[in-house]
């Protein structure tokens, strides 16, 4: 079955500076619904206005994927690593044990970024850092970015997880299996599209969809429009199940 997320019943945090819409629970915002699924526990799309950003905090045993959508995030942490990310790049963090890091818009321009988090398989293991940029390629629109083994160049996570990078250049369609004993997210990054999957639902950007029954998703994208598909485990949260 689909399951819809509007963008608009999102939680939202403003804090003039930092404008962040929540799809699951996090901070404040708490919705018995939507306290993650499966592994999948936080989506936060925020927006940064120039030079403000996060101080230095801790994480412990958690997975985090930084998506950068539009402007530039700069990035420092405790084992020493520092750089900054743009449009293209994907950044993914392994809590571990321990680690503290701060993370700033270093440009003028709104930053606007997808921080997510996905729980670790293993708790206590030895923190770790990645990045990698993906080229956007208009004969591949959809790309592996995140998966537990590193296949097709991708960031490799602690966790039976993948996060597939989908944008395309022209109107198309495009076609995504949920096997048998797995979830599935959908997330719009940007754009509109089309979806069919027992259903056809309209979607734009900021709605998600939830997966939790094997079948065919049968998407019509238009020009320009950019999503990211999590292929998750059919275990943990799951709002929808009785």
């Amino acid at each position: 079955m689909t399951h819809l997320r509007r963008s608009a019943e999102r939680g939202r945090a403003d804090f003039g500076w930092l404008d962040s819409h929540h799809s699951f629970s996090f901070g404040q915002y708490h919705d018995p619904r939507f306290r993650g699924f499966s592994d999948l526990l936080v989506i936060n799309d925020d927006r940064v206005t120039g030079g403000a950003g996060f101080p230095r905090h801790p994480h412990r045993d958690m997975e985090i994927v930084s998506y950068v959508v539009a402007g530039e995030l700069s990035h420092k942490d405790t084992l020493g690593n520092g750089s900054t990310i743009r449009p293209g790049d994907v950044q993914l963090m392994g809590a571990g044990r321990g680690i503290a890091h701060s993370e700033f818009n270093s440009g003028d321009s709104q930053l606007r970024f997808l921080q997510i988090w996905i729980q670790p398989k293993h708790s206590g293991s030895e923190p770790r850092y990645e990045e990698r940029h993906f080229d956007f390629d208009p004969e591949r629109p959809v790309q592996l970015v995140v998966s537990p083994d590193g296949a097709d160049g991708s960031l490799r996570i602690d966790q039976d997880a993948r996060i597939h990078r989908a944008r395309f250049a022209e109107a198309t369609t495009h076609t995504h299996s949920v096997p048998d004993g797995r979830y599935a997210w959908l997330q719009v990054v940007k754009g509109n599209l089309e979806l069919s999957a027992g259903e056809t639902l309209a979607l734009s950007e900021g709605d998600g969809v939830a997966f939790d029954q094997p079948g065919e998703v049968r998407l019509q994208p238009e020009a320009g429009a950019e999503y990211l598909w999590f292929d998750l485990r059919g275990k943990g949260p799951n709002p929808w199940q009785r």
